[in-house]
């Protein structure tokens, strides 16, 4: 068979699979990540049918899903909304970072994986799904709710910190040395700080520039920006998905409303590509050495997430209910848990198994845990009713009254 007929098969057949995963979980309320790491297992290196001619096209498309996934993320929030959540939230980050980074790199020291997988298996348990999160506060009908703007700036502190995260565990995987890691580090703040000095500034007039009354020149504008501005990211070694996030955060109001109506699907498409890739880089022989790790590490980040929501809802002056949604709803983990685990690779190919069955765990868990944490809190703190006291005997009240009269 002709190469580009096996590749069209093949692709066809995983697009048309993703499609009817991503229809059961709908119909089921869960999200589809799961199942897309799942089939890539079954169609990867050591799975039931490997993939072989629309192996390199699906992985050119993962990484330009995860570049459209950060895209969006980045159309979401305006600059001024990203300066104002870094000044009030971010003793919550703090403690987001020291509460769940801190179980990642202690289970790698542990299992003897060195420091670089210690700061990549960190990484992983830190960052909180922004996608599935999204997905569940709308779903839940929790949108309107006060603690939902707690959760979106914890979640925003997160990926701001990916600019400064990123770098650091590039420059480690390369062996770059402490200066060339400085050199990198501080071009990426730099070009994080004068991203966001120009978007505050002039954000107006870089989305007028844009701007454009036919769908098809704008989507081609914001896509073609996007991608040239990630690969220069990626040469200066700064990392193309935040490359991405900051061309999201530059552009505002009508501009970032109609690039993400048209952008939405090929981000859906392309990020479930990225899911199944990562799942087709990883031997499902792989994952049950490493399942225990994977469950004790979910369920000790899953206290230490609820754990944050609860402390950040409560310096907000929330009240106990909504802390404890707040906690739930940040357990989930996805799409930046395995970007950081695809990165590792390299240096602990243990770090991948680990980090798929650790995902595919919480993005089951964490749809639960955002229901049930409240309801179920509220269960086990309810203190019991005092019991009444006894009615005293009629010979007692008898005698009562009369000492009375």
């Amino acid at each position: 068979m002709h190469d580009t007929t096996a590749m069209l098969i093949e692709l066809g057949t995983v697009i048309l699979g993703l499609g009817i995963l991503g229809r059961l979980a709908g119909r089921v309320g869960f999200s589809p990540i799961p199942l897309y790491l799942l089939a890539g297992l079954a169609f990867g290196h050591g799975g039931i049918i490997p993939l072989q001619a629309s192996e390199e096209f699906i992985a050119t498309g993962a990484e330009i899903g995860v570049i459209l996934l950060l895209l969006l993320l980045g159309l979401e929030y305006s600059a001024s909304e990203l300066v104002t959540n870094l000044k009030t939230q971010y003793p919550s980050g703090a403690v987001d970072f020291v509460l769940n980074a801190a179980p990642g790199a202690v289970a790698a020291l542990i299992l003897g994986w060195g420091p670089v997988a210690a700061v990549a298996l960190a990484g992983v348990t830190w960052i909180s799904s922004s996608g599935v999160i999204a997905k569940v506060l709308g779903d839940l009908g929790r949108l309107g709710n006060r603690e939902t703007p707690v959760i979106l700036g914890i979640l925003v502190i997160e990926d701001l910190a990916m600019a400064v995260y990123l770098p650091i565990l590039t420059a480690m995987l390369a062996g770059v040395s402490l200066a060339g890691g400085s050199v990198t580090l501080l071009i990426s703040l730099g070009t994080v700080g004068a991203v966001l000095y120009v978007a505050l500034r002039h954000g107006r007039l870089i989305s007028k520039a844009v701007s454009s009354d036919n769908a098809e020149m704008l989507l081609l504008v914001v896509l073609g920006l996007t991608l040239l501005v990630a690969g220069i990211a990626q040469e200066l070694q700064v990392s193309a998905a935040v490359g991405a996030f900051l061309v999201g955060i530059a552009l505002s109001g009508e501009v970032a409303e109609g690039a993400s109506n048209l952008l939405t699907p090929l981000r859906d498409l392309f990020a479930a590509v990225f899911f199944v890739f990562f799942g087709l880089s990883t031997d499902p022989a792989d994952i049950p050495p490493v399942l225990v790790p994977a469950l004790l590490l979910a369920v000790a980040t899953a206290l230490t997430k609820i754990a944050t929501g609860w402390y950040a809802a409560r310096r907000a002056g929330i009240g106990t209910r909504g802390r404890w949604r707040a906690g739930g709803t940040l357990v989930a983990r996805g799409e930046f848990s395995i970007v950081i685990a695809g990165l590792a690779v390299g240096v602990e190919p243990r770090i991948g198994p680990l980090a798929t069955a650790y995902v595919l765990l919480l993005v089951v868990i964490g749809p639960l845990a955002a229901r049930w944490t409240e309801p179920l809190a509220r269960r086990l703190t309810r203190r019991p009713a005092a019991p009444a006291p006894a009615p005293a005997p009629e010979a007692e009240r008898a005698d009562a009254v009369h000492t009375t009269t």
